[in-house]
């Protein structure tokens, strides 16, 4: 054996009885754990996945775990003081570049010698990656390296996303890309049962399931707002229809335009209020000069708009989960979904809202017609969303990302106990 040879077979030798060291005190599951996390999006940026991501960060730090927080400059940092730095989070900011048509969010650049850097002195016990962008990419590659347990988490259908913007022949290759992006983890957590089929029949390897929670002390019906309703135009009755969510082509926005269209004709006073942004809102705007545009919000002012509603269109066939229907069951709006992602998970029909086949617009515009006619369904679809949503915390969902995490590493420690693995599925 060349000297050269020698000596890095030496250094991997000795590296891996360090990690294995260091590894086996996770014999027991009360161990504080320390995480890197790896996100191309996080507050104060809006949208599901940044908003999923600080609520299960905020859980593990809460259960006594420390995070160590990469994501990219936004636009408004100039330096490390900027971020906003909670305790028990370390952050790490990186170079990133604005997204075509969101300029608002940046995706993070290749970084792998930072992290390797990063992590060679201050070992995390395992790598949590969000998003499949090239910094995603860069911390699965490092971890590998380094041989630190890595998971990975599957938040959006972008494969799916093809079709509505003229570019059908890149699912395939995009799909390609995700499924040996996500292979290269340890685990991939996925928040629905369905869509860990659909991955597995991609032929992602490691898939386990991790749901999505909501917070029922923010979104509730006590935030309805009559001065709010007059403000839409709304008065005593009449009926508010609401739809939350990035105004753009993969939301099937064209249903919201349909649906309502023909709850007008039995509701002619019923106002259409659109919560939200996105590169489709001008075109809206020219098209529906009597629609209320309210723009993108958050906290409680979002949750008093969703609350302030009568009844919630939701008809995205792209979602992996779709957070803003869960909001919309707790804020006690009954809403009108397709039988796909977080609604497949959580609904019956006609107990807490009307759910409709996939692909059945008919049967959407005639659910969204229905409880528009009738107060005394949406009343109790109301009182049963508000009580299902009841059970939906976020403590429990960050209880379960913390057994997930604990089993990927005990997998690394011993690949010989994946059967005793309830994640490792």
């Amino acid at each position: 054996m060349e000297k050269e040879d020698y000596r890095e077979s030496r250094k991997e030798k000795l590296g891996e009885s360090l990690i294995y060291s260091e590894l086996s005190r996770y014999a027991r599951h009360d161990t504080p754990l320390r995480i890197a996390v790896v996100t191309e999006t996080y507050p104060p940026e809006i949208n599901g996945v940044a908003m999923t991501t600080q609520r299960l960060v905020d859980g593990v730090v809460k259960a006594g775990h420390s995070v160590q927080l990469i994501r990219p400059r936004q636009t408004h940092e100039t330096r490390l003081d900027d971020a906003v730095t909670k305790e028990g989070i370390e952050q790490i900011l990186s170079r990133g570049i604005p997204i075509p048509r969101y300029n608002s969010l940046q995706m993070g650049l290749p970084a792998r010698q930072a992290l390797l850097k990063h992590w060679s002195r201050r070992r995390p016990d395992i790598v949590q990656v969000v998003t499949e962008g090239p910094l995603g990419w860069s911390a699965i590659s490092a971890a590998r390296k380094l041989r630190i347990p890595v998971v990975s988490e599957f938040h959006t259908n972008f494969h799916s996303y093809t079709k509505h913007y003229g570019m059908a022949w890149l699912k395939r290759p995009i799909a390609a890309y995700l499924r040996k992006f996500h292979n290269g983890a340890d685990l991939t957590l996925v928040p629905t049962r369905a869509l860990q089929s659909e991955l597995r029949a991609y032929g992602f390897q490691k898939i386990a399931v991790v749901a999505r929670g909501v917070d029922t002390n923010l979104f509730n019906s006590q935030r309805r707002s009559e001065s709010l309703r007059r403000s839409w135009g709304v008065l005593g009755d009449e009926l508010a229809v609401i739809h939350v969510g990035r105004l753009a082509a993969e939301k099937n926005l064209g249903l919201v335009e349909r649906a309502f269209a023909a709850i007008c004709a039995v509701q002619p006073s019923a106002r259409m209020v659109m919560v939200g942004d996105g590169p489709e809102r001008q075109a809206l705007e020219a098209k529906h000069p009597d629609w209320i545009f309210a723009g993108m919000r958050s906290g409680e002012d979002l949750a008093t708009h969703y609350a302030s509603g009568d009844l919630f269109l939701f008809p995205s066939l792209t979602e992996t989960f779709g957070n803003v229907l869960t909001e919309a069951l707790a804020s006690g709006l009954p809403t009108v979904s397709y039988h796909v992602a977080a609604a497949a998970e959580l609904l019956e029909h006609l107990r807490e809202g009307w759910l409709t086949e996939p692909g059945n617009e008919a049967d959407f515009i005639s659910g969204a017609v229905h409880l528009a006619q009738d107060a005394a369904l949406r009343s109790t679809l109301s009182r049963n969303a508000l009580q299902l949503t009841q059970d939906l915390h976020w403590s429990e969902i960050s209880s379960r990302l913390i057994n997930a995490f604990q089993d990927v590493i005990q997998h690394h420690l011993d690949p010989s106990r994946t059967g005793e693995s309830h994640a490792l599925v």
